[in-house]
């Protein structure tokens, strides 16, 4: 592996930066832009370095009553315009001190936002459409994620309570769909804040009917299906500085008519903080076409090791090391948030 490490600067890293959201209050009435930027390089194999680059922003709307909020939520990131898309979350919320939020519109299911991710400390999107197989083309399909995915481009109704004895609870309806007739999900996320060791432990479920060249996944192909189910669980475990991270899932397709798309995923992880320093170890492993006996399988593993030090409130510089597709590589770069 080549041992250099190379950084780009960040032309928006240049100008101000502040801590917390841009944001404006008055009356009862706010608006608030939250995001990030980050621009690196990665170099795989020893070939030569490529750009890496990685940006979101979400803009809230909100209207502050007595005891509720009724609000307006835009996002659009660097995945959602890969896809030629131009809404990654466009919904209308409603949230109650006494009850929990509703939310109707195009954004992930219940059981997506309940899920629980791998520490992470860089800045390659380990719980999210990870950006080294993206540079890093895996040999077959990649179950990417390891928190429910029933797409996000679907008009959808959300309901999640608020916490009830240390849980919350999450239920999606999800229709008029382009990928699928329609799809219901739910979950669960249990917190023990308390104490010397602070733990949460998730779990999603998914149903999705008559799916038809549904493509949430972008390392893996489209799925034709009667069905498709899916399972998901999650543990996070902080004692002092340490962060520690499970995280598995499970998509099963019944009476498949296209490739294998379904499979397993399931990830492991540790974090350290130490003042401004911040180190992270993922371990994920992908089985794909493991409930079809007809079907080629496929078995990817990464091993993905990450350094930060957070120059302030809201600028960072990241290192990652590890192997992806039994290709090694090495990437570093800056990232704003804001």
């Amino acid at each position: 592996m080549n041992p250099k490490i190379i950084f780009l600067a960040v032309a928006m890293a240049a100008g101000p930066a502040c801590a917390n959201a841009i944001e404006w209050r008055g009356n009862g009435y706010g608006l608030s832009v939250t995001g990030y930027g980050t621009a690196g390089m990665i170099d795989a194999d020893k070939e030569k370095p490529d750009f890496l680059g990685d940006w979101r922003i979400r803009g809230e709307a909100r209207h502050d009553m007595r005891t509720s909020r009724i609000g307006l939520v835009y996002a659009l990131d660097a995945q959602t315009v890969d896809s030629d898309e131009y809404i990654d979350d466009l919904f209308l919320f409603w949230q109650s001190r006494r009850y929990g939020r509703m939310e109707i519109g195009m954004t992930d299911s219940a059981a997506g936002k309940l899920g629980l991710g791998l520490p992470d400390v860089g800045a390659l999107r380990v719980n999210d459409n990870p950006l080294f197989y993206k540079k890093i083309n895996p040999d077959g399909p990649v179950v990417a994620d390891g928190t429910v995915d029933s797409g996000d481009q679907v008009l959808r109704l959300n309901l999640v309570t608020n916490s009830i004895g240390g849980a919350q609870y999450g239920v999606s309806v999800a229709t008029l769909a382009d990928g699928y007739d329609y799809a219901i999900d739910a979950g669960v996320k249990v917190r023990w804040p308390s104490g010397k060791i602070k733990t949460a432990v998730s779990l999603g479920t998914s149903f999705i009917d008559n799916p038809h060249d549904f493509d949430a996944e972008p390392y893996a192909p489209g799925v034709t299906a009667d069905w498709r189910a899916q399972m998901a669980a999650g543990l996070n475990v902080q004692y002092n500085s340490w962060i520690f991270g499970l995280n598995a899932r499970a998509v099963y397709d019944y009476d498949t008519i296209s490739p294998a798309a379904d499979g397993l995923s399931a990830g492991a992880g540790i974090s350290y903080d130490l003042l401004n320093y911040s180190m992270s170890l993922s371990y994920i492993i992908s089985a794909v076409g493991i409930w079809h006996e007809d079907d080629h399988r496929y078995t990817n593993n990464t091993v993905l090791g990450s350094f930060r030090y957070k120059y302030s409130a809201n600028v960072d510089g990241w290192t990652s090391i590890g192997v992806a597709s039994k290709t090694p590589f090495v990437s570093a770069g800056l990232r704003l948030t804001f």
